[in-house]
């Protein structure tokens, strides 16, 4: 046995020395190239196939959404063409009750590690998001934003999404999308408010679909407390309504879906509906006959054939499924549900999308917050993929059915 033992030792000693030498000889100049895999020297007792390991598993690498490349695309040397853009906004100051959508984005990303090319493939929506049609799809990280000063970040998250926002496309996006599709991982839902200044420039006003507990139209010097400044006026609860001002939404052709708040008064909803200019839907409508699949007609009925950006803060999940979140109401919709209405979004003129509100501090340890927000996106960017490569619904098929 110590015969045995003494033996090992020196040939590991022999490598170890190899090594050196090894190291040593690059030191001086030499550039040997990487040698093929089956050339690889391994110790005497190595009995096994050499196998290629740049590969994934779900639990390994680097995170980034479903294991998509990484860019640094708020580089200004960075030009390369984007189809499908991953931006996260690491933001939470502008919350009014639960802080740590922070740190959302990567809570999101590290939920998505069981998505990955090789496995992707999504029977519901007939396509593989992350390998159909050649499209440029990359993680191109966070926005790197202040939490001291919010006037501040609203600047770096608008100039962050328009260096993204104003990149080339492949050829193989064809001619309909000219601009890069984002979707973004919030981050509190204030984000959305230097998105839609970023895509009115793009887009001029866009219909907005917004899935949510809560209306976030807040008229900010009527009722709502805390103000003690301009920028202070704009929180996760007033941001549509500042929205609405600045001429970024489509009045008449937007939708709050899942709503089941509570009001300061009976004006909320006037506010709501005559003054920012959107249909609502509350949650208990989903129980009435026609159940979700009415609530979709109508929702499309509503966006017609407008350029259509999708917001869905985590809270229209009921808390029982996604409780990792700023400001919980109970009573909302199921996972399934949620997902449900997104697949009757096909055809809708998609031009960006957000999942917001994730609190990972506040998940479980299962990250089913997480989790719910991850999957989400994977089927929205199914739903982004399949227009893009010429499978989905037309705008005239979604005039057919209305």
């Amino acid at each position: 046995m110590a015969t045995t033992t003494i033996r090992e030792l020196c040939l590991a000693l022999t490598g170890l020395l190899s090594l050196v030498g090894s190291v040593h000889g690059h030191a001086h100049g030499h550039t040997d190239a990487m040698p093929e895999l089956s050339s690889i020297p391994v110790g005497p007792n190595y009995k096994h196939p050499i196998e290629d390991l740049d590969k994934d598993l779900p639990f390994s690498q680097p995170v980034t959404f479903a294991h998509l490349p990484w860019q640094r695309c708020f580089s200004a040397a960075h030009s390369s063409p984007l189809d499908i853009a991953i931006v996260g906004f690491p933001y939470d100051t502008s919350t009014s009750y639960r802080p740590g959508a922070r740190f959302g984005p990567r809570g999101i990303r590290a939920a998505s590690s069981r998505e990955k090319k090789g496995r992707s493939y999504n029977t519901v929506w007939g396509v593989d998001p992350l390998t159909e049609g050649g499209l440029n799809i990359v993680d191109c990280g966070d926005i790197p934003i202040t939490p001291f000063d919010a006037q501040h970040a609203f600047k770096q998250m608008e100039q962050g999404y328009r260096q993204v926002l104003w990149h080339n496309t492949t050829v193989a996006a064809g001619k309909q999308w000219t601009h890069p599709r984002v979707l973004s991982l919030g981050g509190d839902h204030s984000i959305v408010l230097p998105i839609l200044r970023s895509l009115k420039e793009v887009y001029g006003p866009i219909s907005v679909i917004h899935l949510d507990s809560h209306l976030d139209t807040w008229d900010p010097y009527a009722g709502y407390t805390g103000i003690a400044s301009e920028q202070s006026a704009i929180t996760h609860g007033t941001f549509f309504w500042h929205a609405s001002r600045e001429g970024c939404i489509s009045k008449g052709t937007s939708v709050h879906g899942g709503l089941r708040t509570k009001l300061f008064s009976p004006q909320d909803y006037v506010i709501d509906r005559d003054v920012v200019g959107f249909t609502l839907i509350e949650a208990q409508e989903i129980d009435d006959p026609e159940g979700m699949d009415g609530i979709i007609r109508r929702v499309r009925k509503t966006v017609g054939d407008t350029p259509v950006y999708l917001s869905i803060d985590i809270d229209v999940l009921d808390p029982s499924i996604a409780p990792a979140t700023g400001t919980p109401e109970s009573g909302g919709w199921t996972t399934r549900e949620v997902k449900r209405f997104i697949k009757g979004l096909e055809g809708v003129k998609l031009v960006g999308a957000d999942v917001v509100e994730v609190s990972p501090p506040y998940d479980t340890v299962a990250e089913v917050t997480s989790v719910a927000a991850s999957d989400l996106l994977v089927d929205i960017m199914a739903l982004m993929v399949k227009d893009s490569v010429g499978k989905g619904k037309t705008a005239e098929g979604v005039k057919d059915e209305l």
